[in-house]
């Protein structure tokens, strides 16, 4: 896999952040160019708090014969051209999905890394600060790399702890399942839901809104961990790991911000075990997991769909009216599934959408192929020892301890607050905003 100045250049900053000679580096690093300038601003965190996309040079668009291009992959019309044709991200569109960085062949466009400014907090341990694993992590740094070899190489960076995302993702099936049941009493309702994949969410609410009332009103895994992490641990940090750009943006959205505070990539984590010289292989096992097959299997497309349908099974047996999942594998799959959805052309009572092929395994910043990314992904649900997180108890505690007593309250705005999203209320405020 090819490195780029831009990546060089972030794990120089790595290295010398933990040693604590950072300003040496970047004093060398410098050379007077504009767009190491700017590779050195977004590799160290800097620019706009609340952007995640930046152009750091000027480019025309025209890409060799047999590239992608980034105006074309963009799905909300974010970039366009400047009076002298030149490429420019409209900011009031970004939805910061990282479409167009992951296009890009000419690191014309990047997304900022946030993890050095988190350093200093590491290192000084004065802060608890938690690593929160997205579920398509199990391969991706090796065979031999355990969730508990994994553990132990992050809290050698300086965490504090490691939390799978996964045992979060458990509960949310339990609550999916739970509206499944509220929402579709006929056999003509349907449920779109809402979890797991920003880009999806971005595209219903932003370009197919009558769709909206449709939508599940959960956060995603990540979301419900990271705010779980922080009632349980007051005053804590929380990092999300995963394969995804798009949920940096995420992590930044105004109703949902308190849950995570920096969101760092597969490939990023890798640059940061090469720079300190970790290898989790070499490490020791460090405790165990917790959560069922069915919180392991989000991480590849269908999961969602088959965790929510057996965890509906087991809570209603004698359900007349079941799941009958219908799911979109990548954004041009997406868009066809929601148009159809428009035109009535539809089958069925459960929509997941996944914007990247193969869902997170196939996300723009794994380590590993896909195909191998979701054979991992599937053999570490075998060994999970529940299948559904009714089965789990350490689900049920965890709930008890987030302040919900029975599966019934996830219905409860209140007792569940946490967990919700307000989707319509958000498309009005939109609307306003807009002066529509």
């Amino acid at each position: 896999m090819s490195t780029s100045r831009y990546d060089e250049i972030f794990k120089k900053l790595v290295k010398t952040a933990y040693r604590g000679d950072m300003a040496e580096e970047v004093a060398k690093i410098r050379d007077g160019d504009s767009v190491t300038d700017q590779y050195l601003l977004y590799a160290s965190g800097g620019g706009d708090p609340n952007t995640v996309v930046f152009k750091v040079r000027d480019c025309s668009g025209k890409c060799d014969a047999g590239d992608d291009n980034c105006e074309a992959s963009c799905l909300f019309g974010a970039i366009v051209r400047d009076m002298e044709g030149n490429v420019v991200i409209a900011p009031n569109n970004c939805t910061g999905c990282g479409k167009c960085v992951e296009v890009c062949k000419h690191y014309s466009l990047v997304d900022k890394k946030e993890f050095v400014p988190l350093i200093k907090i590491l290192t000084d341990r004065k802060v608890p600060v938690f690593a929160i694993m997205a579920p398509a992590f199990i391969g991706q740094f090796g065979p031999g790399v355990t969730p508990g070899k994994m553990r132990a190489a992050l809290k050698r960076l300086g965490f504090y702890g490691m939390v799978e995302v996964a045992l979060f993702a458990d509960i949310l099936t339990l609550k999916e399942a739970l509206e499944f049941e509220r929402h579709v009493t006929r056999e003509e309702d349907f449920m779109l839901t809402s979890m797991c994949c920003p880009i999806w969410v971005s595209m219903v609410k932003r370009v197919y809104q009558d769709l909206v009332p449709h939508i599940s009103p959960s956060v995603s895994p990540m979301v419900a961990c990271g705010r779980g992490v922080k009632h349980l641990h007051p005053g804590a940090r929380v990092v999300f790991i995963g394969p995804c750009i798009a949920k940096k943006a995420e992590a930044k959205e105004a109703d949902i911000q308190d849950a995570v505070d920096a969101v760092i990539t597969f490939r990023e984590l890798e640059q940061i075990f090469e720079a300190v010289g970790i290898n989790p292989a070499e490490l020791e096992e460090d405790e165990s997991e917790h959560s069922s097959s069915a919180g392991r299997i989000y991480a590849r497309t269908g999961g969602v769909s088959q965790a929510i349908s057996d965890t509906l099974s087991r809570l209603r047996p004698d359900r007349k009216i079941k799941i009958r999942a219908i799911q979109a594998d990548g954004v041009q799959d997406c868009r066809r599934m929601l148009k159809d959805v428009l035109e009535g052309r539809i089958n069925g009572n459960f929509l997941e959408g996944m914007g990247c092929n193969g869902g997170c395994v196939g996300g723009p910043k794994v380590i590993i192929d896909p195909a191998d990314g979701r054979k991992s992904v599937e053999d570490y649900s075998r060994e999970a020892g529940s299948m559904t997180p009714v089965d789990n108890k350490y689900v049920m505690e965890l709930l008890r301890r987030l302040g919900v007593q029975d599966t019934s309250d996830f219905l409860d705005s209140s007792k569940a607050a946490m967990f919700i999203r307000n989707f319509e209320q958000e498309a009005q405020n939109r609307d306003k905003t807009n002066g529509l």
